[in-house]
């Protein structure tokens, strides 16, 4: 059993705990969550366990593996005597392409194009020494937080007009959340004037001044942990265990500081841009902290079950990844059940068990009878401009 695999699965499912607020309720309430909603009592400890164990944490793990994905994929063709560099450009052509439909025709929080956008630009990274690949990690990382300090820094500047639109955005009025729930109650075809500027706008403005440099950054270091061996399993079990006290001595408790701090300060607009940081560099011990204590488990042969499916999952986690969107749409948007608005934190935190289960039990039976997931299949099919195996006999 892969490391590799088992801690994709467990991402995937992980990011499941924060994109499921994003289907289920407003816009505003994935990064203010006074937005919307009730945040009393249990659905207050469903907003903050998720807050300290998976928001951006497990999107961090998936970042990080996807960087060590594009070492492996040119090794691997390398090794084979084929174009390592024809071949993985091609292929992120066509992330982009799924990650253009998956974000514009379904969701607005893909994460496949920003994937694809930075495999474009990583690629001759590869090779660099561990060191400064980690080092260079970092640094891209500080891009977007020094924007955002900036950003924080510069509200006293900004004229009224700017303010308003912005808290506008980060506290919506009562008239502009009923409006939203509206939309996504109503059709596709009706749906398709909020989304698609939205996607739009992640896929450019957020891109440039975010979600680059931190999926870049992550990515690099994903490639710098995987050639030294921590992502693969391979480190020394002191590695593991300096990194799960790391996590839980530094990244747990800066990202608790970070709720302290938002709560004080009422999640003002100061909480996008100042109130964030605590959370943005919190997440990363904690990410490695994740890895570290799943890389023990399989070391010492713990929850085999448990694992053998989470590595089942990881090896289909770009059709499971779509699969948990269309479950999201169906169950929250107009062209489904309508529950948009209407399921609490804790509602949608047993939706969130319903759909691990399901993912857990779908992936290993598929993969009795299939080399890979459906849309793995495609896509390689594609990369290599030939109909790959797909069917086990």
């Amino acid at each position: 059993m892969h490391s590799l695999d088992v801690l994709r699965g467990f991402a995937l499912l992980g990011i499941l705990v924060m994109n499921i607020q994003a289907f289920a309720m407003p816009m505003a309430a994935y990064t203010n969550p006074t937005a919307w909603g009730d945040l009393t009592g249990a659905n207050f400890a469903v907003w903050l366990l998720s807050h300290l164990f998976a928001d951006e944490k497990m999107m961090a793990i998936f970042s990080m593996l996807f960087g060590a994905g594009i070492v492996l994929f040119a090794d691997r063709a390398s090794e084979r005597g084929q174009s390592a560099a024809r071949l993985h450009y091609r292929r992120h052509a066509w992330l982009l392409l799924f990650g253009a439909a998956h974000g514009y025709l379904l969701w607005y929080g893909d994460i496949l194009f920003l994937y694809a956008v930075c495999g474009f630009a990583l690629f001759p990274f590869r090779t660099l020494s561990p060191r400064a690949l980690l080092v260079t990690g970092i640094a891209l990382l500080s891009v977007s937080s020094l924007l955002f300090l900036y950003f924080g820094w510069s509200l006293s500047l900004w004229s009224e007009a700017q303010l308003a639109d912005f808290k506008a955005e980060w506290a919506p009025s009562p008239g502009a959340l009923a409006e939203e729930v509206a939309i996504y109650r109503s059709g596709w075809l009706s749906q398709l004037p909020h989304r698609v500027p939205i996607t739009a706008e992640a896929q450019t403005f957020v891109l440039v001044v975010w979600g680059f440099w931190r999926a870049a950054g992550l990515m690099l270091i994903g490639m710098g942990l995987y050639r030294l061996g921590v992502l693969s399993g391979q480190a020394s079990s002191s590695t593991y265990w300096r990194l799960l006290m790391v996590a839980l001595l530094i990244g747990l408790p800066m990202v608790g500081y970070g709720v302290a701090w938002n709560f004080a300060n009422g999640w003002g607009p100061e909480s996008l841009f100042l109130g964030s940081q605590f959370n943005y560099w919190g997440s990363l011990p904690v990410s490695l902290g994740w890895v570290a204590a799943i890389v023990l488990l399989l070391r010492h042969g713990a929850l085999r079950g448990l694992t053998r499916r989470l590595a089942a999952v990881g090896r289909m986690a770009f059709t499971l990844y779509i699969l948990q969107t269309v479950i999201g749409v169906f169950l929250f948007y107009g062209q489904g059940l309508a529950l948009f608005g209407q399921i609490e934190r804790t509602g949608q935190f047993v939706i969130v068990l319903a759909i691990w289960l399901l993912q857990l039990l779908l992936a290993p039976v598929w993969l009795r009878h299939f080399r890979s997931g459906p849309l793995e299949w495609l896509w390689r099919s594609l990369t290599y401009r030939k109909r790959q195996p797909f069917h086990r006999h």
